[in-house]
């Protein structure tokens, strides 16, 4: 008798649950890209030192609107992110590596 009466109980449960609306688009479909990381225009800064100065020029030619930094034997998430660029580098703070996400 228990076991029938859970899925009856579960019933007004779930008539409670929130409903939400569906994101608007945007009205505009450029704002949909603003922020999308190409790494591509940034690979020329490989080799060269990882300073804040390259960090910036790197941010500012993928279009990205966040950098993360990847130091020398570092672990990362692996969430992906479309608006990041991600700059690792060895331990001669040299860039080695440029990708997004």
């Amino acid at each position: 008798m228990r076991i029938l009466a859970l899925p009856v109980l579960a019933l007004p449960l779930a008539a409670c649950a929130g409903y939400s609306e569906p994101a608007p688009s945007p009205s505009n479909p450029g704002d949909a890209m603003r922020g999308s990381c190409n790494a591509e225009p940034a690979q020329a800064h490989v080799g060269q030192q990882a300073t804040e100065r390259t960090g910036a020029a790197i941010l500012a030619e993928s279009g990205a609107e966040v950098l993360r930094w990847g130091p020398p034997n570092s672990a990362w998430t692996m969430d992906y992110r479309t608006d990041r660029v991600n700059v690792r580098y060895d331990e001669a703070r040299q860039i080695t590596e440029i990708t997004c996400g």
